[in-house]
């Protein structure tokens, strides 16, 4: 069995967010013309509580950008985004919603930041991805989403190890790009540990 994942298709992540990326409101069209083409689509959202670590204003004197340690863990510090329960937390407007089957939650915990989808960047807790696709029978997965350089990056090179053959729907990404090379340098590094790099018309045919 296949299924879709998208990541992180929230309002935060669009132009206009508190961390917007780039196009980001571009993948829309896509996610929900792949969406129709799957019998299962797992969606992905960041749902950090207020005092998430990973916000630059729960550090006096630091600013978005700097890297700190968190817990042992290096962490680039963000805007506040995402907050559980709040507007920018939800997905995109445009995005058929209706279509999704499954969410799952990450970046709960306080203490430690969770680009993938499956584990938090310590691997010291799962989401239950891995749980829930296996437990459906899948075998394939599609990946698409925000942003190339790291949620998508790291749901991607997880689900690798998780053991599913890994999908990356390049058309439908675009990256925060720290650096101008990053999402490319992401893509190259998904594709070096396994991925298969497709265009969305590849995984509806």
């Amino acid at each position: 069995m296949k299924a879709l994942l998208l990541i992180d298709l929230q309002i935060d992540f669009l132009p206009g967010g508190a961390l917007e990326v780039k196009e980001g409101d571009q993948v829309i069209p896509i996610a929900n013309q792949l969406m129709q083409h799957f019998d299962l689509v797992v969606a992905t959202k960041d749902w950090h509580p207020p005092n998430h670590g990973s916000f630059a204003a729960n550090h006096p004197w630091r600013k978005p950008g700097q890297v700190i340690d968190l817990n042992g863990l290096e962490q680039i510090l963000w805007n506040i985004h995402c907050v559980q329960n709040t507007f920018g937390a939800e997905f995109a407007t445009k995005l058929n919603d209706s279509g999704i089957h499954h969410i799952i939650y990450k970046g709960t915990d306080a203490e430690i930041d969770s680009y993938s989808g499956f584990h938090d960047n310590g691997y010291r807790k799962s989401t239950g991805l891995t749980e829930f696709l296996k437990e459906k029978g899948v075998e394939e997965v599609y990946i698409m989403g925000l942003a190339t350089d790291f949620c998508v990056k790291f749901s991607v090179l997880d689900a690798i190890k998780e053991g599913f053959r890994t999908n990356v729907v390049v058309d439908g990404c675009r990256g925060v790009n720290l650096a101008a090379d990053a999402s490319a340098k992401a893509l190259e590094e998904m594709k070096a540990k396994g991925a298969r790099l497709i265009q969305s018309a590849e995984a509806i045919s």
